[in-house]
């Protein structure tokens, strides 16, 4: 090569090297450029995202299978209502029970058991007949089980898989499952005949509002007038009566999902089932321990059928007196 030519291959090459220092750095201006063209056309025609999103807004779309919410391929709200029943329901839920019996115990630790202010007579009237009896041990042992198995299923994650382990705890909560959904038809049966039955009993009036004012002899030495059923038993029948009819009401609507209902209320339904099945527990370990461990005498009625009338002059007076009343009608 001669040296005219190498002296224009050296020119030429140190043009090229010129031109590369200016125009490399401008790659990336031009690969930016690109790269925000492709973006902005993916959000513009990206069909993925755009499907999805409408999916996860519940936006309805064709399903070749026929039938109720057959068209929406994810349904939102069931995420809100996972999130209710294991966050605020769960957790206040077991506060509400845990504080009943919390109270429930320091109170017995402080007044103890209720007791006769008078020595029995040996002489006992009749206070709930043999059908009455029925009717309430059948639905307190269905109420008993329902809330053992109810609960077992809310809280078995947190409480049971660490006792007894994932494959113990799936057995028993199959079983509990089972047992929830067939007795709970039954309790509503029992439910249905206890208000029927007591409905007459359980008119609220003056009588009960002063028992109320005295805490119902729970409290002090004083023992206020109560006819058949006091305050606090017409209370808890009310109870049961108004958080009962909506407790099984809903249970019917998760224990027969096929009934056409929408998605959305089964999970309302069953949120207001566990609401209403957490709080009438409260409300009913009030109730036994009143008329178990609470009050002397008060369990006798339910299991013999009869109360000694020391008792009945004590806690329900004008029921009493009523009593004797009809007795010395007839006898005269």
């Amino acid at each position: 090569m001669t040296l005219s030519k190498r002296k224009k291959m050296m020119s030429l090459t140190g043009i090229l090297m010129l031109l590369a220092i200016f125009l490399l750095p401008m790659t990336g201006y031009i690969s930016t450029g690109f790269a925000n063209e492709n973006e902005q056309q993916a959000k513009i025609t990206n069909p993925k995202s755009d499907y999805w999103r409408l999916v996860r807004g519940n936006e309805k779309g064709y399903s070749a299978v026929k039938g109720r919410e057959t068209n929406e391929l994810i349904q939102g709200s069931g995420q809100n209502w996972r999130a209710l029943r294991n966050g605020p329901v769960a957790t206040y839920g077991s506060w509400m029970i845990g504080l009943t019996l919390a109270v429930l115990a320091l109170f017995y630790l402080w007044r103890g058991k209720v007791e006769l202010t008078h020595p029995r007579t040996g002489e006992t009237v009749e206070r709930w007949s043999v059908k009455e009896r029925r009717i309430h041990w059948v639905t307190a042992i269905l109420f008993i089980i329902l809330a053992v198995t109810g609960m077992s299923l809310l809280y078995g994650r947190l409480v049971l898989i660490p006792v007894f382990g994932h494959h113990g705890f799936s057995a028993y909560a199959e079983i509990a499952k089972w047992a929830h959904n067939l007795l709970g038809p039954l309790f509503m049966v029992g439910l249905l005949s206890m208000i029927i039955n007591w409905f007459k009993y359980n008119y609220l009036n003056k009588i009960d509002l002063q028992w109320f004012k005295d805490f119902g002899g729970m409290i002090g030495d004083k023992h206020p007038s109560a006819e058949k059923l006091n305050g606090g038993e017409k209370m808890w029948f009310w109870s049961l009566t108004v958080i009962g009819i909506a407790l099984c009401l809903t249970g019917l609507v998760l224990d027969f999902p096929n009934f056409d209902q929408e998605r959305e209320v089964i999970q309302i339904s069953h949120l207001t089932h566990v609401i209403t099945a957490l709080v009438l527990t409260s409300f009913a370990l009030g109730h036994i321990y009143i008329g178990t461990i609470g009050t002397e005498g008060a369990l006798e009625g339910m299991v013999t059928g009869k109360v000694d009338t020391a008792w009945a002059e004590q806690h329900h007076d004008l029921w009493m007196k009523e009593l004797r009343q009809s007795e010395d009608s007839k006898s005269g």
